[in-house]
Formats: structure tokens, C-alpha cells, sequence
């Protein structure tokens, strides 16, 4: 592909199309599914099938197109930040013999073993279809029902029914879906005949709205939305069989209102993993499904909050409980409650559990590694080459899925016993441009930093700098891998020194130094925003602090008004998308691990509001945000807009009519890149490289 990295990086996606991802490895090894679209701007994602001894990719389903897609499915892609269409999931039996999905409103199932599909004929739109782990029924979602399918005679019964349109089964509520990564609503028993269900009643929630401003003939969308210190939504567990009969799950939820994991393996009883409101408790329960009576397996407790593992919990052979909680300054996995991996290893997620624990940990905040815990109880390192790496095990083979600094993109690889026995086909651009990040660890607190230069190269003077920090709790940007960077170097190669920097509240630095952020949502983060700044320019030489700019997206935004704000002695314009701008307007789940509730901590929401700080307004600001938003709505950008306007304080502001989240659209991701470079150079006086500066006088 030729043409300028704006349009390459929107194209792309960010250089994730044409990627394989979503494996699934057959309980025999003797396949592997997962999808990938043909070319890397082609956004359509097909169902691939790997014939492991054959090593051979085929194709399964292609889609040429598609078209309406249910409102559950568009709010299950943007929880999940989805930038694809076509085939973006599906479900398989264990064995790996057939896969339900969906693309538009057909429901199909696919023969994995000797290739075909069907079209299937649900009861109305389908959502979230899953086989039975004995492949001869299908379920799914539709209109708030939960329905199955006999694959061989097509008969649909339908499992559960409420007639409250705000009341659904077997979907992941909001705050599920969007803050816990449980992005399911049930989960079929081993021998295919029940199902374990949850029920969501969303009726306790407020009704928000979102407009579509360029079509005022639009009625607005009514979404139910768990805001901040308000009721959550109602969420039940439910035994449904295929006979008909229901068998409701007993727990002490008044205590334990969420629902963050359920399992139901062959090893033993159903497991589900409850959370208080405050997140300070978590259970392990075994449900007994003929009875719905449960016992508390484990239990365990944080005077600050419970972390969510993916993966656990978790039976082991023996009967033995496998789960993770903190443990000291680490978050450790703990078999029967006591810790199986050693201090200062920070576990991720735990990839498998049997005989052996296969997992993901840091012991540097850069980097991530495979690890396996074997019988021995000794953990060992899986993955050696520096950079970030996920897997996906079954039996004795092992997708690797490694991203390291020396290349842009990712490779996956399946091994058996160490030895790569295939590398899955890329269909990815390769960038137009290398990115050249430089690690320092600046400061007494050794905070984790990217640096990244004008092509790479030492300047031979001093630069404008460009902080493009995320910087909030739950998510860190400083990694060594190279396709984090391809966007900064770019920015870089405009004439900027680029400061990428990991404060307090980042993961995998200990639980003191995620926990430290609680009850202070942006004072700690942009405290050492600014160590990182004046700890770079002392070590670098060549940082122009006379020209200081800061640039981020959702928390990013946040922190960027932050430090316009309230730092302006040091920031002199920012670019602010999607920020949340008053805490109030949040969601429970997230809100609530940091802050409280704005009952019983109002001063926290206080401190971190940004919008009363308006006045102080100094420098140059840019807002941009999307209209159709339903994780940060509009009304938090436009708040600070109507403050800074009441303050007289000068401001741009960019409305994405239509655009969620975060922008996918590829016109506005490309000239948002070109668009915030000229507001950058404007702002600040300088010239794009190469320029004659009286050019610059006269724009």
C-alpha cells in the first residue's frame, strides 16, 4: 500500500485486519479455528479452519458482505472495541466439529471437519450463538429470550421469556461487559443437557438518551445505563434444562451483587465468581444444579479493591480450587488459597487449567511472558523474546501469539514441546514507517518511558514536546513492542519529541502502585506526568519546555484537562478526546473501585471533577468527541465546553456525529491524525519540518 500513515493506520485499523486471531485449538489437537480478513483494509473477517497434521489453512465462511446487525450485537462490538465485521466471533464445541455465528441476521452453523454451512431458522434475530459441548443443539439470544435449536430436526424451543422489554436472559449486562470482560450470559452444562443462564433486569437503571444531531427526524436512543452511585442492574443465575425445567441459584446478593465469572467444566460443579458493591469481597461458589443451593469454595478480601483475573476460577485435578488475589505487594494465583507463584510476579490471566497452570505474568511492567506452573509447583518461563506475548493451550499444543519491538506486527505461531510445528498466515500491510521508541525508567520512581524521536535520530536542537499518555489505572502504554508506537513515531516525524509515560495507577508495578490512585483520580497521574516530563528533559538535553503538548483519548483526555487545568505553568495545549470530565457521570463498576460512591466519598468526586476548574484555562484546547458514545457520553465534553465558555476562556471543539467510543470510521481517524498536528503547530508556533517559516506566518 502507498499514500501518507494517516491513511494507512485508518485503513488498517491500526494495522489489526489481515491479522488471525480468535483461536480455538480441538480437544483431540487435531484442528484449529479462527478468523481473519483477506487483505488488511478489508474489514470483513472470515472463519478459518488449520488441518493440523495436513498443516493446512482452509477457509470455512467468507461472508461478501453485511448487512443490519442486531442493537445487542452492536453493543456487544463496542464493549469489545470491535473494528471488524462479517464473522467478528463465534462458538465451538470442544471437539471442534461444528461453529454457530452470526453475520447481519443470519444465524449459520459450520461443519468444521468437512466444511459447509447452513442457515439456520431462529425464532427472530439471534445473538450470541453457542453449540452445546456435544454439538447437537445450538443456542442463542433473541428479544430478550433464550432459545435452542435441535441441529438435526430444527425444532426451537425457547428456554426462558420474560415479557419486560428491559428484562433479558443470557446476556452480559453494561456493566459486565464493559468493566468485568465477562461478555457472555451462560454457559452450557458438559453433557449438553442444561445450561446455566444468567437474567438481567435493567429496570433499576436510569434511562439515558443519545440523539443523532445531524438528522433531527431521529428519534433519540433510550439506553439504560448503571450510572455512578445510582442502582445497578438485577442479575440472576438460573439452571435451565432442555425439558423445560428452571432451577433458580441462591446467593446472599445482597452482599455479592455482581456476577464476574461462571464456569462449568467436567472436573466438577459449577463455579461463579460474586463481587460486593464496593469490590472489596469476592466468593467462589459451587453451585449445586439440581437444587441451586451454593458453597462458598473461597473467599478473599482487599481493603482497597478485589482485582478480576481472566481465567479463574478454576478447577485442578484433585478437586483443588485454582484463583488469584493479592497476596503482599503481588497478585499472585493461589491453589486452595495459598500462593503458587512467587512475589513480584504480577499474574495477568491464566490461559488453562489441568495438570498444568498455564498463564500470563510480568515481572517487568514492559513486558509479558507465558508462564507454566507443572506438577512440581515450580513456574517457568514459556517465552523468551523480549516484548509482550499471549497463548492459547489445549492438551499438548500451544498457540503463541508474540509482539516484540524488532517487528511491527504480531506473529502466532502453534507449538507442540517447545517446536513451532506452524506459523498462521498474515494478510496484514506491512507500516510504512518503523517506529523507533527508546525506554528510559526516569525519576526516583523509575517511571516507565517511551521516547520517540523525529526518524529515530538524536536532535541537534531543542523540540517541541508531545506527551501522549493514557496514563489512568487498568492499562498501561509503555511496551516493548513496536506496534504500540507506529501512531507516536509518526507524530514524532512532525517535528516533536514524543513522551509516552506509565505513572502510578499503571499495572504489573505491585499493588501499592495501582492501589495509590484510589480516591485521587487525577492528581497522583498527573503528578508524575510531570516528574516524567522534567525527568526526560534533564536526562535528554533536547526538550523545548517552552512548548509543551499533551494529547490523549478517554482517561488520556481526562488527564489532558487535567493537566491543562491545572498545570498550566507547564502545559501549553492539549487535545482532549472523549474525556470523562465529572465522575458522577460514570459507570458503577469502574467508577466505584476508585472513588466510592458520590454518597459516601463526595469529596473524591469533588477533587477529580475538571469542570469547575475551567477558569484556569491558559493555553490552547482542542475537545473532540463522539456523539454516539455509550461508554463516555457527549454530555461529559460538552459540560466542559459550557464551563470554559461561562469562564471566557477560549476553545475547538470537534463533534464526531456518529461515532462511538473510539473512531473506526477511517475518513476521521485519517484527518483526525492531520487535523490535530496543524492545531498542535498553530498553538504552538512552529513549522512543520521543511517549511520556510514565512509559509508558517501566512497560514
Amino acid at each position: 500500500m502507498t499514500g501518507s500513515f494517516p491513511r494507512q493506520y485508518a485503513r488498517t485499523r491500526g494495522f489489526n485486519l489481515g491479522l488471525p486471531r480468535s483461536f480455538t485449538i480441538a480437544n483431540d489437537g487435531s484442528r484449529v479455528a479462527f478468523l481473519r480478513t483477506a487483505t488488511g483494509e478489508d474489514t470483513l473477517a472470515s472463519l478459518w479452519v488449520l488441518d493440523v497434521a495436513e498443516g493446512r489453512e482452509r477457509l470455512v465462511h467468507g461472508p461478501d458482505h453485511e448487512d443490519h446487525i442486531t442493537d445487542e450485537e452492536r453493543d456487544r462490538r463496542e464493549r469489545m472495541r470491535e473494528s471488524q465485521t462479517g464473522v467478528v466471533t463465534y462458538a465451538a464445541d470442544p471437539a471442534l466439529t461444528v461453529a454457530s455465528f452470526v453475520v447481519g441476521d443470519h444465524l449459520l452453523v459450520a461443519d468444521l471437519v468437512e466444511g459447509g454451512v447452513r442457515q439456520m431458522a431462529p425464532a427472530g434475530p439471534a445473538f450470541d450463538p453457542r453449540p452445546d459441548p456435544t454439538g447437537r443443539h445450538v443456542s442463542y439470544e433473541t428479544d430478550g429470550a433464550l432459545h435452542t435449536i435441535d441441529l438435526e430436526g430444527g425444532t426451537d424451543r425457547r428456554l426462558a421469556h420474560d415479557e419486560d422489554p428491559d428484562v433479558h436472559w443470557g446476556i452480559a449486562e453494561f456493566a459486565a461487559a464493559e468493566e468485568m470482560e465477562r461478555r457472555r450470559g451462560y454457559w452450557w452444562a458438559p453433557d449438553g443437557a442444561r445450561m446455566l443462564a444468567c437474567r438481567v433486569d435493567d429496570r433499576p437503571l436510569p434511562i439515558w438518551h443519545i440523539a443523532s444531531p445531524i438528522d433531527p427526524t431521529e428519534p433519540p436512543r433510550a439506553v439504560r445505563y448503571p450510572q455512578t452511585g445510582t442502582e445497578n442492574s438485577i442479575v440472576t443465575l438460573h439452571v435451565l434444562g432442555l425439558d423445560g425445567s428452571q432451577v433458580d441459584v441462591a446467593w446472599d446478593r445482597e452482599r455479592f451483587e455482581y456476577v464476574v465469572a461462571v464456569s462449568w467444566k467436567q472436573e466438577g460443579p459449577p463455579l461463579a465468581l460474586v463481587q460486593s458493591r464496593d469490590q472489596r469481597a469476592m466468593q467462589v461458589l459451587a453451585i449445586d444444579p439440581d437444587t441451586g443451593r451454593t458453597e462458598v469454595e473461597w473467599e478473599d478480601h482487599d481493603d482497597v479493591w478485589t482485582h478480576i483475573t481472566p481465567g479463574v476460577p478454576a478447577w485442578l485435578p484433585g478437586g483443588r480450587l485454582l484463583t488469584a488475589g493479592h497476596r503482599g505487594d503481588t497478585r499472585v494465583l493461589l491453589i486452595d488459597g495459598e500462593p503458587a507463584s512467587p512475589a513480584g510476579l504480577q499474574v495477568d490471566s491464566v490461559v488453562s487449567a489441568g495438570e498444568e497452570v498455564v498463564f500470563v505474568a510480568a515481572e517487568e511492567p514492559t513486558e509479558l511472558h507465558v508462564w507454566r506452573l507443572g506438577a512440581d509447583g515450580e513456574p517457568a518461563r514459556v517465552t523468551d523474546m523480549v516484548g509482550r506475548h499471549g497463548a492459547i493451550v489445549e492438551g499438548d499444543l500451544a498457540i503463541v501469539v508474540s509482539e516484540t519491538v524488532d517487528a511491527p506486527l504480531p506473529t502466532a505461531s502453534l507449538v507442540r514441546a517447545g517446536v513451532t510445528v506452524h506459523t498462521f498466515a498474515r494478510n496484514a500491510d506491512t507500516p510504512i514507517l518503523e517506529a523507533k521508541p527508546v525506554f528510559l525508567s526516569l525519576g526516583p520512581k523509575e517511571l516507565r518511558t517511551a521516547v520517540l524521536t523525529p526518524m529515530g535520530e538524536v536532535p541537534t536542537e531543542p523540540l517541541p514536546v508531545l506527551l501522549n499518555p493514557y496514563g489512568g489505572p487498568h492499562w498501561g502504554r509503555v511496551e516493548r513492542t513496536q506496534r504500540a508506537f507506529l501512531e507516536d513515531q509518526w507524530l514524532a516525524d512532525q517535528g516533536f519529541v514524543v513522551l509516552v509515560i506509565d505513572g502510578r495507577g499503571t499495572p504489573y508495578r505491585g499493588v501499592a502502585w495501582e492501589q495509590s490512585v484510589y480516591g485521587s483520580y487525577a492528581d497522583i497521574a498527573l503528578e508524575d506526568q510531570v516528574e516524567g516530563l522534567h525527568a526526560a528533559a534533564k536526562a535528554l538535553g533536547y526538550l523545548d519546555l517552552s512548548k509543551v503538548a499533551i494529547r490523549g483519548w478517554s482517561y488520556g483526555g481526562y488527564l489532558t484537562l487535567a493537566a491543562m487545568l491545572r498545570r498550566p505553568d507547564v502545559f501549553h495545549t492539549g487535545i482532549s478526546g472523549a474525556p470523562v470530565t465529572d465522575m458522577s457521570f460514570y459507570d458503577t463498576h469502574y467508577m466505584e473501585r476508585y472513588l466510592g460512591t458520590p454518597q459516601t466519598n463526595p469529596g473524591a468526586y469533588e477533587r477529580s471533577n475538571v469542570v469547575k476548574d475551567a477558569a484556569n484555562l491558559r493555553g490552547e484546547l482542542l475537545l473532540i468527541h463522539g456523539i454516539a458514545d455509550d461508554n463516555v457520553y457527549v454530555t461529559h465534553a460538552l459540560q466542559m465546553s459550557k464551563a470554559l465558555m461561562e469562564a471566557g476562556r477560549r476553545h475547538s471543539m470537534i463533534p464526531l456525529s456518529g461515532i462511538t467510543h473510539r473512531p473506526i470510521d477511517e475518513h476521521a481517524a485519517e484527518n483526525m491524525l492531520d487535523i490535530e498536528v496543524e492545531f498542535l503547530r498553530r498553538s504552538l508556533g512552529i513549522e512543520a519540518p521543511g517549511e520556510d517559516p514565512s509559509e508558517s506566518e501566512n497560514r
